[in-house]
């Protein structure tokens, strides 16, 4: 069983060993974090709190039943009712339907506890998974986008249509 829990600093560590366990097959379909957003977690923790606190994003860490992290769903740039959706799950956990489960969930939060209108989305046209994902919760093509340098596909999703 995953839940879905609001981002707080006790959950540092746990999605700092998520991202390393992770970090080859996530830059499959998007670029490499780097190093340095390994080496400097701790602070860029804190500063995603903070933007959480000031109300600009609301993050998630999706855990199982030991709190271990399993993916991140997030709500970036709040304004006016719009967000941007980002997500990533496990490699031990994809193609299970986590994904899809999460996102719906993200979804809504975003309307009911958010109050947001429209969520926005982009994947690469190489991450057939993630396009499936958010076709399953709703999401709509609507344009060409570019994703870590990568061409791809531009979603929105209407929540007063769900």
């Amino acid at each position: 069983m995953f839940e879905l829990q609001r981002l707080r600093l006790g959950h540092e560590a746990a999605v700092l060993a998520f991202e390393q366990e992770n970090r080859a097959y996530f830059a499959e379909w998007v670029s490499d974090r780097g190093d340095d957003f390994y080496e400097e977690f701790p602070e860029r923790h804190r500063a995603l709190l903070a933007e959480q606190e000031a109300g600009s994003c609301v993050f998630h860490v999706l855990v199982d039943g030991d709190e271990t992290v399993v993916g991140r769903f997030n709500l970036y740039d709040l304004v006016e009712g719009t967000a941007v959706v980002g997500y990533r799950v496990a490699q031990r956990v994809s193609g299970r339907g986590v994904a899809t489960s999460g996102l719906r969930n993200l979804c809504r939060i975003a309307g009911e506890e958010c109050g947001l209108r429209t969520l926005r989305a982009a994947a690469s046209n190489e991450n057939v998974a993630s396009q499936r994902v958010l076709a399953k919760a709703g999401f709509v093509a609507i344009g060409p986008a570019e994703v870590g340098a990568r061409p791809g596909t531009r979603y929105e999703l209407a929540l007063a249509s769900l």
